[in-house]
């Protein structure tokens, strides 16, 4: 497996987001690593994540899946330019649309590993539909479709509207 994390070549300006920023010290700091095929993360809910004792709080497992959806997205369309994620010009993308269908309660406890994998590339990767699945101790508790847009520009130069 790659060993760069995509969400350590985000640009500064970008690298706030509270779920996969490296910059934000309050954030989940979500690690996407790319296989060739998908993106795989690992995260440890803590004791705060919960939504009753003993379960992971829903929203957060969607922004797990949010965050770790969005990049893979630039991952995947790294990958099909053949070119490595700290190549410029940078890929950075948005989301468009998030669905979340949580299948059974998520454990607090084991680490969560996200597993996603783009099934769909529109418009030369300015759309990049994504599946990720949630597994704790191997079974399956949630599954998310991301539609990532690709970022505009004004959002990397700080404008904003």
């Amino acid at each position: 497996m790659n060993t760069k994390v995509v969400q350590d070549y985000y640009d500064e300006q970008v690298a706030y987001c509270y779920g996969c920023g490296r910059l934000n010290d309050n954030g989940l700091h979500i690690r996407t690593k790319w296989n060739g095929e998908e993106g795989i993360c690992t995260f440890n809910p803590q004791p705060q994540h919960i939504a009753i004792p003993g379960f992971v709080y829903g929203g957060l497992i969607a922004s797990l899946i949010d965050c770790h959806s969005i990049g893979t997205a630039a991952a995947a369309i790294y990958a099909l330019e053949n070119r490595p994620v700290d190549s410029q010009p940078a890929l950075r993308y948005v989301t468009a649309s998030l669905h979340v269908d949580y299948l059974r309660p998520t454990p607090l406890g084991p680490p969560l590993v996200l597993r996603a994998r783009p099934t769909d590339i529109i418009d030369q990767g300015r759309r990049v539909y994504v599946a990720c699945s949630v597994f704790a101790d191997d079974i399956e508790t949630c599954r998310g479709t991301v539609i990532a847009a690709k970022m505009p520009e004004k959002f990397l130069t700080g404008l904003t509207g």
